[in-house]
């Protein structure tokens, strides 16, 4: 019989890992409860430390030691997240940096994979893309936004240590861009500040966001910076959103444009419809679509921001057709749905893109779509968890689940990338 001795924080313990979790984090047993463990590769065996028991049916642990390595385990890429650090002091963002690239896509694939099925009961086997350069440069050298906190106390400056709120002082950012790293303030106190955002435009000088103790906004987060995406140029606000890795923009906009392009081939886009995108930032994806049925498309992108709304109308102003609307998508729609029939009726023909923030579109909005029943959606998701959380709902309203593509548009961390098709049926 198993023992069934609650575990306590701070215990130290020996596991076998056998699989991985979303959220980064590695799964094993221990007396029969589930223990997830952070720093680990499943296949290794590890000593590690409980870090919270708070229910009886799983435990959460941190690998202190490794007693049997996988051969896929490298040395850390971020000397200030290695195994070697007491666990509160090491730098999270990057918990995946001591995987070979390789099984990191692998793991990412899987734990994607895993959710549509349990989730949506779809069986699909997935390839995590890397994005360009990548592996060139071992996943290094991606992001051209970082946010760093500082220290009340000290003002140094720093990441947060894995999952939690304290602020570890570090000489690198391994996973910046060069321009990020050059202006990143690492060995200056900064007192009476809170975060330091710095951001490394494609198209525009690098530079820093800073809030203040008694500042509730970033000093110049509304100025307007330049992004190239091929030959095309956005303005976007510098503290909007836009997507972190280096080749995010590109890639995306070429897998929309390229999932847009194939479902016109199969007569199933209209141009002159009432099409959307969601969630649609400074317009990325709907001059993606453009590019792929061309200017005569009409579309209309929704942005509960009011700055990333001016951003998408400024960048979308070449095209007739196109308007810039200041929603949130939830009421957006819950209007288009209380509109005459006649309305509604323009939207079975649409092809609707969506990029929702990691939580989601979520039941509501999902439920929305199905009801409105436009001809097409492409979501693009940043969660493989809420992906196929909506995909069931999806599935549910009468549409069918076409092509997904995944992207490692976050190397050395657990993040991916997804896009999904669906088309009413």
């Amino acid at each position: 019989m198993a023992n069934t001795s609650p575990l306590q924080p701070g215990d130290e313990i020996e596991l076998e890992i056998t699989n991985i979790a979303h959220g980064g984090v590695s799964v094993a047993r221990h007396d029969g409860r589930v223990v997830f463990v952070a720093d680990a590769i499943p296949g290794e065996r590890v000593r590690a430390r409980v870090t919270e028991a708070r229910k009886k049916s799983f435990a959460r642990a941190v690998t202190l030691e490794v007693l049997e390595a996988s051969p896929d385990r490298r040395p850390h890429v971020w000397p200030e997240a290695a195994l070697e650090r007491d666990p509160e002091e090491r730098a999270g963002g990057a918990e995946f940096g001591h995987i070979a690239l390789e099984r990191q896509r692998a793991l990412k694939a899987q734990v994607l994979a895993e959710s549509l099925q349990r989730f949506a009961g779809v069986e699909r086997d997935v390839t995590v893309e890397a994005a360009p350069g990548d592996d060139e440069a071992n996943g290094l050298g991606w992001r051209s936004r970082v946010r760093l906190h500082v220290d009340p106390e000290t003002g140094a400056v720093g990441p947060y240590a894995a999952r939690s709120r304290t602020i570890v002082p570090v000489e690198s950012l391994p996973l910046a861009v060069e321009g990020v790293n050059m202006i990143a303030p690492l060995d200056e106190p900064m007192h009476h500040l809170v975060s330091i955002d710095l951001i490394a435009p494609s198209a525009d000088d690098p530079r820093m966001l800073i809030t203040a103790e008694e500042d509730v906004a970033r000093a110049g987060e509304n100025d307007a910076v330049r992004e190239l995406v091929g030959d095309r140029e956005f303005l976007v606000r510098a503290g909007g959103f836009w997507q972190v890795h280096r080749e995010a923009p590109e890639v995306l906009f070429t897998a929309v444009r390229d999932a847009v392009i194939a479902l016109d081939e199969a007569g199933r886009v209209d141009a002159g419809a009432a099409n959307l995108d969601l969630f649609g930032g400074a317009g990325l994806l709907a001059a993606a679509m453009a590019e792929a049925v061309g200017p005569a498309l009409k579309v209309t992108t929704v942005e509960a921001d009011p700055g990333a709304t001016d951003d998408a109308a400024e960048n979308l102003s070449e095209l007739v057709g196109a308007l810039a609307v200041t929603a949130r998508v939830d009421r957006y729609l819950a209007d288009l749905l209380a509109a005459p029939a006649a309305v509604r009726d323009r939207f079975r023909r649409s092809t609707v893109v969506l990029d929702p923030p990691r939580s989601g579109a979520g039941g509501a909005v999902s439920q929305q779509l199905g009801e409105l029943a436009p001809a097409n959606i492409i979501y693009v998701a940043c969660d493989p968890v809420a992906l196929a959380r909506d995909t069931a709902t999806l599935l549910g309203l009468g549409y069918e689940l076409g092509p997904v593509r995944a992207f490692d548009l976050f190397p050395h961390t657990h993040h991916l990338e997804a896009l999904a098709v669906f088309t009413r049926v």
